[in-house]
């Protein structure tokens, strides 16, 4: 068995962030209540609770010229899965950031894209140019 990540996370509207990960990403509904829901986002477990806006007092960061939320989570796609996934999104009414290639010539080369679901959290998707180096200093 690989080793599942699980990540919980508050929310505004259960219904809208449930849309908005099973219709507009595709992802696969879990288990559910009229409060929380369990998105299975590519094999790993994103449960989301509805308890309002979580206020964060640092949001964003720089990294290598381009202002990224401090707080964002995502999936690592191969290139094909994660170039049928820009297409796909790009084509939706989504606040989108234009694909980006991070560490370019370097340890960790990947494209990445950003989309901002209902609750305004950054789902950052990356396909790295060698899987190998997801770690590697």
């Amino acid at each position: 068995m690989d080793n599942l990540f699980h990540l919980s996370l508050p929310c505004n509207n259960v219904v809208e962030t449930k849309m908005f990960y099973v219709d507009t990403i595709g992802a696969n509904l879990g288990r559910y209540a009229n409060n929380w829901v369990d998105i299975n986002l590519f094999g790993h477990q994103v449960t989301f609770t509805q308890v309002g806006k979580f206020d964060f007092t640092n949001p964003k960061y720089a990294f290598e010229g381009k202002v990224l939320s401090s707080f964002h989570f995502g999936i690592i796609l191969d290139i094909d899965s994660w170039g049928k996934m820009y297409s796909k999104l790009t084509n939706e009414n989504l606040e989108l950031t234009t694909q980006t290639t991070f560490l370019k010539n370097k340890s960790g080369e990947h494209l990445s894209f950003f989309v901002t679901d209902p609750n305004g959290y950054m789902l950052e998707f990356k396909s790295f140019k060698n899987l190998e180096e997801v770690f590697k200093v």
